[in-house]
């Protein structure tokens, strides 16, 4: 802009008379006195000077405005080429916002890991992906199994004994295997139900409680669920213990799994104490209540220096793990209950009818039985005096 003006500029100067000064400065020489001076008092070299100074003004004007377009100019190019190097079709402001989720470490006088980091950009992938697939498959899946199971005691019906009760009962569960499982099962549906309650409080429980309401079940809930994860834990580990030996594989799950553990026909496997279904169960329960046992505690205590990532992460898993015991726990808790005669009954007393024992623990009767067996067996000292007893008690014959 500066080069195609000069040109211009040279030309105008050029095109004026060379006295073009003098002829402003003294009007005397514009009506050829150039002698006469006098005309030239101080009122008229003030006026002179400020049309001076008016022209000059003028011509210098483009100048000006040539450097104040250049430099525009080259701020529109340096602007231009930061946000096409981003995405020329987005805001030049949203530049902050990308640099904000690409996790740029800050300054904060807030001591801890990440305490510089203002946003963790993964955690809008932890929501989505806790919202979405988690939410919504896992429900879906839950409900689908209840469904099922409603659906199919409808057609088969409870599995009933074959044959009568003989009212002689076999010790099943003793006292304390029976306080471990109600006490780990109780803490399991407390567990549940407050899961729940956080998972899927905004989309079900707030339109039928309300906002209000709800903060103040959440509230609650978050606490019984934290408060109660390492109470279960406990109980969970001791059934690992005492029931690990019971639920080892064996040569019967096979056919067990075959027939169906007999709830389709009227056919019934054998199966020594714990059959094939008890022993999936169990492995269910022990791999996913450890990854849940082990992840609520990561969550429970975040004060010991855990990353956004590390706890996200872990969430996950926590929620997976719980949605596959719910779905698992459903089956166990149908068969334990209306679906099978006679298997609540044992959880509950610790007794089972003999009738019951050889229709779904066959091998496990015949080892109670042969065991019961042994322990009623007289020994050998105590069949010598029953025989001492009897000769001695026996009349001699008179000479």
């Amino acid at each position: 802009m500066i080069r195609k003006l000069q040109p211009a500029l040279i030309v105008q100067r050029q095109s004026l008379p060379e006295d073009w000064l003098q002829q402003l400065l003294y009007p005397a020489f514009l009506s050829g006195n150039t002698d006469d001076k006098t005309s030239f008092n101080p009122e008229t070299k003030i006026k002179h000077a400020l049309a001076i100074c008016c022209i000059l003004m003028f011509w210098l004007s483009p100048v000006q405005q040539s450097f104040a377009d250049q430099q525009t100019s080259q701020a529109a190019v340096q602007i231009k080429q930061q946000t096409t190097t981003v995405n020329p079709r987005q805001n030049p402001r949203s530049a902050v916002w990308r640099k904000v989720r690409e996790g740029r470490q800050g300054y904060s006088a807030v001591s801890g890991p990440e305490s510089g980091q203002l946003i963790e950009a993964s955690g809008e992938v932890w929501r989505r992906i806790r919202n979405g697939p988690l939410a919504v498959y896992g429900g879906w899946a839950m409900l689908v199994t209840a469904i099922l199971l409603v659906l199919f005691y409808l057609i088969r019906g409870q599995v009933k004994l074959t044959d009568p009760k003989t009212g002689i009962k076999l010790l099943r569960w003793s006292g304390f295997e029976r306080f471990i499982h109600w006490y780990t099962a109780i803490l399991f549906i407390v567990l549940s139900l407050t899961g729940l309650s956080i998972l899927f409080g905004r989309s079900l429980l707030i339109p039928l409680i309300g906002h209000e309401a709800f903060a103040i079940w959440a509230i609650a809930a978050k606490l019984i669920h934290n408060y109660s994860g390492p109470l279960f834990m406990a109980g969970l580990f001791t059934m690992i213990v005492i029931w690990v030996k019971d639920n080892l594989p064996d040569k019967y799950d096979i056919n067990w799994l075959k027939a169906f553990g007999g709830l389709i026909g009227n056919n019934h496997p054998s199966a020594a104490r714990m059959n094939a279904g008890e022993k999936l169960w169990f492995w269910l329960l022990s791999l996913c209540g450890i990854l849940i046992s082990l992840t609520g505690l990561i969550l429970d205590f975040p004060v010991i220096e855990q990353e956004r990532m590390i706890l996200q992460v872990t969430h996950l898993i926590h929620l997976s793990s719980a949605i596959l015991l719910l779905i698992g726990a459903l089956g166990h808790i149908y068969i334990g209950t209306i679906g099978t005669q006679g298997a609540l009954e044992g959880m509950m007393n610790g007794e089972v009818d003999e009738t019951w024992a050889k229709q779904h623990h066959d091998i496990w009767y015949q080892q109670e039985t042969e065991r019961l067996a042994e322990l009623n067996k007289p020994s050998s000292a105590s069949q010598a005096a029953k025989r001492l007893r009897a000769l001695s008690e026996k009349p001699s014959e008179s000479p």
